[in-house]
């Protein structure tokens, strides 16, 4: 009944290992993309030496500082976005008014 008053409704065990899994996997595509991205503009693909240069290690702080910035305002927008179409969806105040 919380569901018909503005609470959330309250998920099952199997509903929340679910969100969980959908969750890990998300965060996993996250950082395969980060990866392959970085390291595709960052180093290249004749090793010169074992370790990092300077360029190489600054290009990749800025490119994964940049991906995160992204990925935060993108998350922002959609959230944004989300709610603007709840809030025009269930418009009005109630029942008749």
């Amino acid at each position: 009944m919380s569901f018909l008053f503005g609470g959330r409704p309250q998920l099952s065990s199997a509903e929340k290992v679910a969100n969980a899994e959908l969750e890990v996997e998300m965060v996993s595509d996250m950082l395969n993309r980060l990866v392959q991205s970085c390291s595709k503009k960052c180093i290249p693909s004749d090793y010169r030496e074992a370790d990092l240069n300077k360029g190489e290690s600054v290009c990749l702080d800025r490119c994964v500082s940049k991906f995160f910035d992204v990925n935060v305002k993108v998350s922002e927008k959609m959230q944004g976005d989300a709610a603007l179409r709840q809030g025009g969806a269930g418009g009005g105040a109630g029942f008749g008014m």
